[in-house]
């Protein structure tokens, strides 16, 4: 079965870190661009970071350049997001997704494209 398990989100502190991940099962992350994206409550679903199969090319959405860095372990099997700088507006549910094909890593984020999805984990920032 192709699966895709994010895990590492929760509650933190403005100005706070978190580290979250996104495994495969059942498939091999390595031949795939990997995004994350999130959605907000009654707002739609948003790219934050892609990367492509070879982490050569990554792409960052405005709001989270400078303190949001996407990687990959393809040995893993597992791609990472470390959120640094947390803000409340950063709140939402984190998803990630893979995609066998794509023309830029910026279409993955922007056109939130996805062949896998995962189901998500939720990220709160509140004092």
């Amino acid at each position: 079965q192709l699966q895709l398990v994010e895990s590492g989100g929760g509650l933190v502190q403005p100005g706070g870190s978190l580290r979250l991940s996104c495994a495969a099962s059942g498939f091999s992350l390595g031949y795939y661009a990997i995004g994350w994206f999130r959605q907000a409550p009654g707002k739609e679903r948003e790219g934050v970071s892609c990367i492509s199969s070879s982490s050569g090319s990554t792409y960052y959405a405005d709001s989270v350049k400078g303190r949001f860095t996407i990687s990959r372990d393809n040995a893993k099997n597992t791609v990472y997001l470390q959120m640094n700088s947390l803000k409340p507006e950063d709140t939402a549910v984190y998803y990630c997704a893979a995609d066998g094909w794509i023309p830029t890593v910026q279409h993955m984020c922007v056109g939130a494209r996805g062949d896998y999805w995962g189901k998500g984990t939720l990220v709160t920032v509140s004092s």
